[in-house]
Protein backbone atom coordinates (compact mmCIF):
# COMPACT_ATOMS: atom_id res chain seq x y z
CA UNK A 1 0.00 0.00 0.00
CA UNK A 2 1.48 3.17 -1.10
CA UNK A 3 0.92 6.01 1.44
CA UNK A 4 3.07 8.99 -0.01
CA UNK A 5 1.20 11.85 -1.44
CA UNK A 6 0.80 12.48 -5.14
CA UNK A 7 1.77 15.70 -6.74
CA UNK A 8 -1.31 16.13 -7.15
CA UNK A 9 -2.11 16.26 -3.61
CA UNK A 10 0.62 18.03 -2.64
CA UNK A 11 -0.05 20.60 -4.66
CA UNK A 12 -3.53 20.80 -3.10
CA UNK A 13 -2.13 21.12 0.34
CA UNK A 14 -0.51 24.28 -0.56
CA UNK A 15 -3.96 25.36 -2.35
CA UNK A 16 -5.37 24.77 1.15
CA UNK A 17 -2.49 26.64 2.38
CA UNK A 18 -2.39 29.38 1.26
CA UNK A 19 -6.88 29.78 1.14
CA UNK A 20 -6.52 29.87 4.76
CA UNK A 21 -3.39 32.43 4.97
CA UNK A 22 -5.32 34.80 2.99
CA UNK A 23 -9.17 34.02 4.31
CA UNK A 24 -8.95 32.95 7.59
CA UNK A 25 -10.09 36.11 10.09
CA UNK A 26 -7.41 36.88 12.39
CA UNK A 27 -9.95 37.58 15.09
CA UNK A 28 -11.16 34.23 14.58
CA UNK A 29 -7.79 32.57 14.41
CA UNK A 30 -6.70 34.45 17.64
CA UNK A 31 -9.91 32.74 19.41
CA UNK A 32 -8.89 29.58 18.46
CA UNK A 33 -5.10 29.70 19.68
CA UNK A 34 -5.64 30.92 22.87
CA UNK A 35 -8.72 28.34 23.69
CA UNK A 36 -11.37 31.35 23.72
CA UNK A 37 -14.71 30.27 23.07
CA UNK A 38 -16.19 31.04 19.82
CA UNK A 39 -19.88 32.27 19.09
CA UNK A 40 -22.08 31.40 16.60
CA UNK A 41 -21.48 34.15 14.12
CA UNK A 42 -17.96 32.67 14.15
CA UNK A 43 -18.63 29.26 13.06
CA UNK A 44 -21.40 30.64 10.47
CA UNK A 45 -18.57 33.24 9.06
CA UNK A 46 -15.97 30.89 8.68
CA UNK A 47 -18.67 28.60 6.83
CA UNK A 48 -20.02 31.16 4.68
CA UNK A 49 -15.92 31.75 3.60
CA UNK A 50 -15.69 28.05 2.28
CA UNK A 51 -18.85 28.34 0.88
CA UNK A 52 -17.99 31.39 -1.30
CA UNK A 53 -14.54 29.40 -2.18
CA UNK A 54 -16.69 26.17 -3.62
CA UNK A 55 -15.53 24.35 -0.55
CA UNK A 56 -18.98 24.29 1.44
CA UNK A 57 -20.00 21.07 0.99
CA UNK A 58 -16.23 19.61 0.68
CA UNK A 59 -17.14 15.67 0.36
CA UNK A 60 -20.30 16.16 -1.19
CA UNK A 61 -20.61 14.89 -5.23
CA UNK A 62 -20.43 18.23 -7.42
CA UNK A 63 -24.05 17.67 -8.54
CA UNK A 64 -25.38 18.36 -5.06
CA UNK A 65 -23.15 21.43 -4.66
CA UNK A 66 -20.07 19.87 -3.40
CA UNK A 67 -16.20 20.13 -4.16
CA UNK A 68 -16.42 16.49 -4.74
CA UNK A 69 -13.22 15.98 -3.14
CA UNK A 70 -11.85 12.35 -2.19
CA UNK A 71 -11.39 11.48 1.66
CA UNK A 72 -7.68 12.14 1.07
CA UNK A 73 -8.16 15.90 0.27
CA UNK A 74 -11.09 15.79 3.48
CA UNK A 75 -8.31 14.88 5.54
CA UNK A 76 -5.57 17.24 4.23
CA UNK A 77 -7.96 19.80 4.38
CA UNK A 78 -8.68 18.88 7.87
CA UNK A 79 -5.11 18.75 9.27
CA UNK A 80 -4.08 21.94 7.34
CA UNK A 81 -7.29 23.82 9.21
CA UNK A 82 -6.38 22.35 12.29
CA UNK A 83 -2.50 23.21 12.14
CA UNK A 84 -3.51 27.32 10.80
CA UNK A 85 -5.43 27.60 13.73
CA UNK A 86 -9.16 27.37 11.99
CA UNK A 87 -12.28 26.56 14.03
CA UNK A 88 -13.34 22.77 13.71
CA UNK A 89 -16.27 22.72 11.16
CA UNK A 90 -19.23 22.08 12.67
CA UNK A 91 -20.39 18.62 11.73
CA UNK A 92 -24.02 18.11 11.82
CA UNK A 93 -25.03 19.87 8.62
CA UNK A 94 -22.32 18.98 6.54
CA UNK A 95 -20.82 16.00 7.64
CA UNK A 96 -23.56 14.00 9.73
CA UNK A 97 -26.93 15.31 7.78
CA UNK A 98 -25.51 16.07 4.47
CA UNK A 99 -24.24 12.50 3.49
CA UNK A 100 -27.74 10.93 4.41
CA UNK A 101 -29.82 13.13 2.88
CA UNK A 102 -27.49 12.41 -0.36
CA UNK A 103 -27.62 8.78 -0.21
CA UNK A 104 -31.15 8.61 1.12
CA UNK A 105 -33.37 11.94 0.62
CA UNK A 106 -35.81 12.71 -2.19
CA UNK A 107 -35.18 14.96 -4.40
CA UNK A 108 -37.40 17.72 -2.77
CA UNK A 109 -35.63 17.46 0.62
CA UNK A 110 -31.55 17.41 -1.36
CA UNK A 111 -32.45 20.85 -3.04
CA UNK A 112 -34.19 22.58 0.43
CA UNK A 113 -31.72 21.24 2.56
CA UNK A 114 -28.11 20.58 1.04
CA UNK A 115 -27.90 24.84 -0.52
CA UNK A 116 -28.36 26.41 3.03
CA UNK A 117 -26.36 23.96 4.74
CA UNK A 118 -23.33 24.15 2.16
CA UNK A 119 -24.35 28.31 2.56
CA UNK A 120 -23.95 28.83 6.52
CA UNK A 121 -27.51 29.79 6.27
CA UNK A 122 -29.02 26.57 8.52
CA UNK A 123 -27.72 25.68 11.60
CA UNK A 124 -28.30 21.67 12.28
CA UNK A 125 -27.95 19.75 15.81
CA UNK A 126 -28.25 16.04 16.27
CA UNK A 127 -31.43 14.47 18.40
CA UNK A 128 -30.42 10.99 19.05
CA UNK A 129 -29.23 10.67 22.51
CA UNK A 130 -31.82 10.56 25.60
CA UNK A 131 -32.32 9.88 29.02
CA UNK A 132 -31.51 6.12 29.31
CA UNK A 133 -30.67 5.76 25.76
CA UNK A 134 -27.48 7.04 25.14
CA UNK A 135 -25.09 3.85 24.17
CA UNK A 136 -27.97 2.00 24.00
CA UNK A 137 -29.26 4.35 21.47
CA UNK A 138 -32.46 1.41 19.92
CA UNK A 139 -33.85 1.90 23.55
CA UNK A 140 -34.84 5.80 22.50
CA UNK A 141 -38.79 6.62 23.68
CA UNK A 142 -39.69 9.92 21.80
CA UNK A 143 -42.92 8.88 20.02
CA UNK A 144 -43.93 10.21 16.68
CA UNK A 145 -47.73 9.12 16.25
CA UNK A 146 -48.87 9.75 12.50
CA UNK A 147 -51.88 11.73 12.50
CA UNK A 148 -52.85 13.05 8.58
CA UNK A 149 -50.32 14.36 6.97
CA UNK A 150 -48.07 15.26 9.83
CA UNK A 151 -46.46 13.21 13.12
CA UNK A 152 -47.32 14.41 16.43
CA UNK A 153 -44.00 14.24 18.67
CA UNK A 154 -43.32 14.01 22.18
CA UNK A 155 -40.31 12.86 24.25
CA UNK A 156 -36.57 14.43 24.83
CA UNK A 157 -33.25 14.17 23.96
CA UNK A 158 -30.29 14.87 25.53
CA UNK A 159 -26.13 15.70 25.59
CA UNK A 160 -27.50 17.79 22.29
CA UNK A 161 -24.46 20.18 21.31
CA UNK A 162 -25.29 23.70 19.77
CA UNK A 163 -29.01 22.92 20.11
CA UNK A 164 -29.06 26.51 21.32
CA UNK A 165 -27.70 27.59 18.19
CA UNK A 166 -30.02 25.55 16.02
CA UNK A 167 -32.37 26.10 13.06
CA UNK A 168 -32.93 22.67 12.39
CA UNK A 169 -32.75 19.19 14.13
CA UNK A 170 -32.68 15.31 12.70
CA UNK A 171 -34.31 13.32 15.10
CA UNK A 172 -34.55 9.64 15.70
CA UNK A 173 -37.92 8.63 16.49
CA UNK A 174 -40.12 5.60 17.78
CA UNK A 175 -42.89 5.50 15.66
CA UNK A 176 -43.78 1.41 15.49
CA UNK A 177 -43.78 0.75 19.39
CA UNK A 178 -44.70 -2.78 18.74
CA UNK A 179 -41.88 -3.99 16.65
CA UNK A 180 -38.78 -4.81 17.67
CA UNK A 181 -36.37 -2.01 18.97
CA UNK A 182 -33.95 -1.04 15.63
CA UNK A 183 -37.49 -2.04 14.02
CA UNK A 184 -39.74 0.53 14.46
CA UNK A 185 -37.74 3.77 14.29
CA UNK A 186 -37.91 6.60 12.14
CA UNK A 187 -35.52 9.80 10.72
CA UNK A 188 -36.97 12.69 11.10
CA UNK A 189 -36.16 16.94 10.30
CA UNK A 190 -37.42 19.40 12.50
CA UNK A 191 -37.70 22.83 12.45
CA UNK A 192 -36.69 24.50 15.82
CA UNK A 193 -38.84 27.26 15.53
CA UNK A 194 -42.06 24.59 16.17
CA UNK A 195 -44.57 25.15 18.40
CA UNK A 196 -43.71 22.88 21.59
CA UNK A 197 -40.37 22.66 21.11
CA UNK A 198 -38.03 23.92 24.27
CA UNK A 199 -34.24 23.76 24.74
CA UNK A 200 -32.81 24.04 28.49
CA UNK A 201 -29.00 24.04 28.87
CA UNK A 202 -26.45 21.89 30.57
CA UNK A 203 -24.02 23.37 32.86
CA UNK A 204 -20.68 21.52 32.03
CA UNK A 205 -17.54 21.03 34.69
CA UNK A 206 -15.80 24.37 32.59
CA UNK A 207 -18.70 26.05 33.06
CA UNK A 208 -19.77 25.99 29.40
CA UNK A 209 -23.65 25.80 28.01
CA UNK A 210 -22.79 23.78 24.93
CA UNK A 211 -25.18 20.57 25.29
CA UNK A 212 -28.60 21.05 25.86
CA UNK A 213 -31.96 19.00 26.67
CA UNK A 214 -34.82 19.08 24.04
CA UNK A 215 -38.25 18.56 24.67
CA UNK A 216 -41.11 17.92 22.33
CA UNK A 217 -44.71 18.45 23.46
CA UNK A 218 -47.43 17.55 20.80
CA UNK A 219 -44.79 19.03 17.81
CA UNK A 220 -46.13 18.49 14.52
CA UNK A 221 -43.65 17.47 11.76
CA UNK A 222 -44.88 17.35 8.33
CA UNK A 223 -44.79 13.52 6.46
CA UNK A 224 -42.14 15.07 4.14
CA UNK A 225 -39.74 15.56 6.61
CA UNK A 226 -39.21 11.93 7.13
CA UNK A 227 -35.69 10.89 5.54
CA UNK A 228 -36.53 7.33 3.90
CA UNK A 229 -39.14 4.78 5.06
CA UNK A 230 -41.21 4.74 7.76
CA UNK A 231 -39.48 2.39 10.78
CA UNK A 232 -35.75 2.08 9.02
CA UNK A 233 -34.47 5.46 10.40
CA UNK A 234 -32.06 2.59 12.25
CA UNK A 235 -30.32 2.27 8.51
CA UNK A 236 -29.83 5.68 8.48
CA UNK A 237 -28.89 6.13 11.82
CA UNK A 238 -25.99 3.74 11.59
CA UNK A 239 -24.85 5.26 7.86
CA UNK A 240 -24.20 8.65 10.00
CA UNK A 241 -22.72 7.07 12.98
CA UNK A 242 -20.02 5.70 10.60
CA UNK A 243 -19.23 9.47 9.30
CA UNK A 244 -19.16 10.59 12.69
CA UNK A 245 -17.44 8.34 14.48
CA UNK A 246 -14.24 8.86 11.61
CA UNK A 247 -14.71 12.81 12.17
CA UNK A 248 -13.91 12.22 16.10
CA UNK A 249 -10.70 10.95 15.22
CA UNK A 250 -9.48 14.60 15.27
CA UNK A 251 -5.58 13.60 13.94
CA UNK A 252 -5.42 17.56 12.66
CA UNK A 253 -6.41 18.56 16.10
CA UNK A 254 -4.63 16.15 17.91
CA UNK A 255 -1.30 17.65 15.97
CA UNK A 256 -1.96 21.40 16.54
CA UNK A 257 -2.57 20.42 20.33
CA UNK A 258 1.14 18.10 20.63
CA UNK A 259 2.55 21.19 19.20
CA UNK A 260 1.33 23.36 21.83
CA UNK A 261 2.17 20.99 24.74
CA UNK A 262 5.62 20.89 23.46
CA UNK A 263 6.21 24.78 23.27
CA UNK A 264 4.26 25.00 26.92
CA UNK A 265 6.07 22.54 28.16
CA UNK A 266 9.95 24.16 26.73
CA UNK A 267 9.19 27.16 28.83
CA UNK A 268 11.84 28.05 31.57
CA UNK A 269 10.34 27.15 34.94
CA UNK A 270 11.85 29.65 38.29
CA UNK A 271 14.19 27.13 38.97
CA UNK A 272 15.54 27.72 35.45
CA UNK A 273 14.85 24.63 33.93
CA UNK A 274 11.85 23.83 31.66
CA UNK A 275 9.09 21.12 31.90
CA UNK A 276 10.27 19.39 29.16
CA UNK A 277 13.71 18.50 30.39
CA UNK A 278 12.56 16.54 32.69
CA UNK A 279 12.85 12.67 31.31
CA UNK A 280 9.91 11.33 32.92
CA UNK A 281 7.48 14.41 31.15
CA UNK A 282 9.18 14.39 27.91
CA UNK A 283 8.95 10.27 27.58
CA UNK A 284 5.10 10.90 28.12
CA UNK A 285 4.91 13.41 25.48
CA UNK A 286 7.24 10.72 22.98
CA UNK A 287 4.62 7.79 24.13
CA UNK A 288 1.78 9.80 22.94
CA UNK A 289 3.57 11.48 19.47
CA UNK A 290 4.66 7.85 18.85
CA UNK A 291 1.09 6.60 19.24
CA UNK A 292 -0.41 9.63 17.01
CA UNK A 293 1.83 8.54 14.15
CA UNK A 294 0.52 5.29 14.20
CA UNK A 295 -2.94 6.71 14.08
CA UNK A 296 -2.09 8.38 11.52
CA UNK A 297 -0.66 5.73 9.29
CA UNK A 298 -3.79 4.11 10.42
CA UNK A 299 -5.94 6.49 9.21
CA UNK A 300 -4.30 6.83 6.09
CA UNK A 301 -4.83 3.31 5.29
CA UNK A 302 -7.89 3.44 6.20
CA UNK A 303 -8.32 6.60 3.39
CA UNK A 304 -6.62 4.51 0.92
CA UNK A 305 -9.16 1.32 1.10
CA UNK A 306 -11.76 4.10 0.57
CA UNK A 307 -10.03 5.17 -2.09
CA UNK A 308 -10.35 2.05 -3.64
CA UNK A 309 -14.04 1.27 -3.22
CA UNK A 310 -13.48 -0.47 -0.29
CA UNK A 311 -16.12 0.59 2.50
CA UNK A 312 -14.50 0.51 6.11
CA UNK A 313 -15.94 -1.80 8.44
CA UNK A 314 -14.40 -1.69 12.31
CA UNK A 315 -11.60 0.41 11.40
CA UNK A 316 -13.93 3.72 11.55
CA UNK A 317 -14.69 2.52 15.18
CA UNK A 318 -10.87 1.86 15.85
CA UNK A 319 -10.10 5.54 14.99
CA UNK A 320 -13.01 6.55 17.35
CA UNK A 321 -11.34 5.00 20.08
CA UNK A 322 -7.39 5.77 19.81
CA UNK A 323 -7.99 9.27 18.45
CA UNK A 324 -9.97 10.20 21.49
CA UNK A 325 -7.77 8.23 23.74
CA UNK A 326 -4.44 10.50 22.25
CA UNK A 327 -6.82 13.71 22.39
CA UNK A 328 -7.97 13.23 25.89
CA UNK A 329 -3.73 12.43 26.62
CA UNK A 330 -2.97 15.31 25.12
CA UNK A 331 -5.14 17.71 27.20
CA UNK A 332 -4.38 15.96 30.23
CA UNK A 333 -0.59 16.78 29.07
CA UNK A 334 -0.92 20.02 29.16
CA UNK A 335 -3.09 20.55 32.09
CA UNK A 336 -0.16 19.04 33.86
CA UNK A 337 2.13 21.97 32.22
CA UNK A 338 -0.05 24.43 33.00
CA UNK A 339 0.21 23.37 36.63
CA UNK A 340 -1.39 25.89 39.28
CA UNK A 341 -2.25 27.86 36.87
CA UNK A 342 -4.79 25.74 35.26
CA UNK A 343 -6.87 25.90 38.71
CA UNK A 344 -10.05 28.00 37.76
CA UNK A 345 -9.16 30.17 40.54
CA UNK A 346 -6.07 31.29 39.71
CA UNK A 347 -5.12 34.79 38.04
CA UNK A 348 -2.82 32.85 35.95
CA UNK A 349 -1.55 32.99 32.12
CA UNK A 350 -4.48 32.79 30.03
CA UNK A 351 -3.22 30.17 28.21
CA UNK A 352 -3.38 27.82 31.54
CA UNK A 353 -6.71 28.60 32.06
CA UNK A 354 -7.29 27.44 28.40
CA UNK A 355 -5.97 23.73 29.22
CA UNK A 356 -8.00 23.05 32.29
CA UNK A 357 -10.96 23.75 30.20
CA UNK A 358 -9.95 22.03 27.56
CA UNK A 359 -9.45 19.24 29.69
CA UNK A 360 -12.33 18.64 31.82
CA UNK A 361 -14.51 19.78 27.88
CA UNK A 362 -12.56 16.62 26.00
CA UNK A 363 -13.67 13.79 29.11
CA UNK A 364 -16.78 13.79 26.52
CA UNK A 365 -14.58 12.81 23.67
CA UNK A 366 -14.88 8.81 24.62
CA UNK A 367 -18.39 8.69 25.23
CA UNK A 368 -20.21 10.41 22.61
CA UNK A 369 -20.75 9.28 18.95
CA UNK A 370 -21.01 5.72 20.90
CA UNK A 371 -18.95 5.53 23.99
CA UNK A 372 -15.43 3.38 23.61
CA UNK A 373 -16.75 0.67 25.09
CA UNK A 374 -19.15 0.48 22.75
CA UNK A 375 -16.78 0.89 19.92
CA UNK A 376 -14.63 -2.50 21.03
CA UNK A 377 -17.50 -4.47 21.06
CA UNK A 378 -18.67 -3.47 17.54
CA UNK A 379 -14.94 -4.28 16.86
CA UNK A 380 -14.70 -7.59 18.75
CA UNK A 381 -18.14 -8.73 16.57
CA UNK A 382 -16.77 -7.46 13.08
CA UNK A 383 -13.86 -9.37 13.48
CA UNK A 384 -15.87 -11.93 14.80
CA UNK A 385 -14.20 -12.39 18.62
Amino acid sequence: MHLECTQEERSFREEVRAFLRERLPDAIRRKVRVGEALERADYLKWQRLLHERGWGGMGWPEQFGGAGWNALQQYIFEEESALADAPRLIPFGVKMLAPVLIAFGTPAQQQRFLPAISAGETWWCQGYSEPGAGSDLASLRTRAVREGDHYIVNGQKTWNTFGHYADWIFCLVRTDPEAKAQSGISFLLIDMKTPGISVRPIELLDGGREVNEVWFENVRVPLENRVGEENRGWTYAKFLLGHERTNIAGIGTAKRDLERLKRVAARERKNGRALLDDPSFAARIARVEIELMALEITNLRVLCAERSASAPGPEASILKIKGTEIQQAISELLMRAAGAYALPMHSGPQFAAAEMSAYLNQRKLSIFGGTNEIQKNIIAKMVGL
